[in-house]
């Protein structure tokens, strides 16, 4: 297992380009088993969750030809079986999202029920209620989820995908392909909004579907025969985008992000703004800009939201600015309220903060001091790395796998900005 040593204290200086959407591209990916004929995509980040989506694809049956470091041309054989075995679909909850397509084309669809997650529970039972709306019959059997469509194929329906939380973007993405080869037409109420829906909308039109209203809480969606081939240029990952700013803000440093989507980070920046982080922005760039060593961020309360409220994926790396902030801040979780396996890691840096139900109370410190400390999920590592880049002294990350599902060669581009941070080898390092 690899471990990141990181030694704090460097202003960061200079710019990142932003890569590919993870979360749009994992739904893109598994949109190819929509048709018979080739997709191109550009823009594809060189992720761990990505390798693993077209090991899936590949098990169903999907052709993969790479055509350089971001660009892949994926087909698929329509005669594979439509199965996707446990031991892929554990690595990573996405992959559930191939249960739409191989319903929409083959009829019928056979995926492994997707395991627990150390965010907290994410059930899968929207999924299920969207497809029985399409006209699916759905059960349970020794761990797998079956999905079939009547022989004549999905005759389209309404489905109704509000959650508990709000929205569903995950069954958004799948109820929405598998709509798309439908009899009839299909109505998606309470659909999520997010730009990785609209993004996966897009390509799914360029190869021939028409859906309307992607980005709005109602998408329409009137059912064709078939897709065909298309090529697909991903949208820069917000996400990452926005971990980036952070980390420019949190070392009080001048960093430009490139190639990115200002507009949906306006949650994001408005918090920025309300810290006292100065930035400027352009169309496709953020950059912070430098503060003093003794000037202190406000403390600024946030509250995680569907979009375009303030991400949920950007929640445990804005905690990690607030440890730094002159007064207490309170940081609410609105999407996933167990998320807060950071806050114990942060407290081991020297962080004052404490869990309040679905809240994290955070009280600012001038300083944080290095440690060894666990990343538990993708989004904890971010935050973590984030610490430990102002942390005195030297911390270690241990399980930085996480963060290799989500960020591509971090420690490099980092590096890269004037960080000090290396990935090193542990012989015996458990999972």
């Amino acid at each position: 297992m690899d471990i990141f040593v990181i030694q704090g204290g460097t202003a960061l200086t200079g710019t990142v380009r932003t890569a590919g959407a993870k979360n749009s591209v994992l739904p893109i990916l598994a949109a190819t088993l929509l048709s018979e004929e080739p997709l191109t995509l550009s823009n594809v980040p060189d992720l761990s969750d990505v390798r693993t989506m077209l090991k899936i694809l590949e098990t169903l049956g999907g052709r993969v030809e790479r055509t350089g470091p971001n660009g892949y041309v994926i087909q698929t054989d329509p005669a594979a079986q439509p199965v996707a075995p446990w031991d892929l679909v554990r690595k990573m909850r996405a992959s559930f999202e191939v249960v739409g397509p191989l319903l929409a084309r083959r009829g019928r669809a056979e995926v492994s029920y997707p395991g627990g997650c150390s965010i907290g529970a994410r059930p899968v039972d929207v999924h299920l209620r969207g497809f029985e709306s399409l006209g699916a019959s759905v059960r349970m059997q020794e761990g797998y989820v079956r999905v079939e469509a009547p022989p004549e194929g999905l005759p389209g329906g309404e489905c109704y995908l509000a959650t508990s939380s709000g929205v569903s973007v995950g069954a958004t993405r799948n109820v929405m392909m598998a709509a798309v080869l439908a009899r009839g037409r299909s109505v998606l109420h309470c659909a999520a909004c997010e730009p990785e829906v609209t993004d996966l909308a897009d390509c799914l039109n360029a190869m021939g579907a028409k859906i309307h209203g992607a980005g709005s809480p109602t998408v329409e969606i009137e059912g064709v025969e078939r897709l065909h081939a298309a090529s697909h240029h991903v949208i820069p990952d917000r996400i990452e985008a926005g971990t980036f700013v952070l980390a420019g803000a949190i070392t009080g440093g001048r960093v430009r992000v490139e190639d990115c989507r200002p507009d949906h980070l306006v949650a994001l920046l408005d918090a920025l703004y309300r810290a006292g982080v100065p930035l400027e922005r352009g169309k496709d760039w953020i950059e912070t800009q430098p503060r003093e060593a003794s000037e202190r961020l406000r403390p600024t309360d946030i509250t995680t939201q569907p979009y375009p409220g303030f991400p949920t994926d950007l929640q445990a790396q804005w905690m990690a600015l607030m440890t730094l902030a002159d007064g207490v801040s309170v940081i609410t979780e609105r999407i996933f309220p167990d998320r807060y396996m950071h806050l114990a890691e942060l407290l081991r840096l020297g962080a004052r903060l404490r869990r309040q139900e679905s809240s994290g109370i955070v009280e600012g410190v001038p300083q944080l001091s290095g440690a060894a400390i666990m990343a538990s999920d993708l989004r904890a590592s971010a935050a973590l790395v984030l610490a430990g880049l102002v942390a005195r002294g030297q911390t270690q990350i241990h399980r930085v796998y996480h963060i290799d599902r989500g960020y591509e060669r971090i420690e490099e581009r980092l590096s890269a900005l004037g960080a000090s941070i290396r990935r090193e080898s542990v012989p015996g390092e458990g999972a």
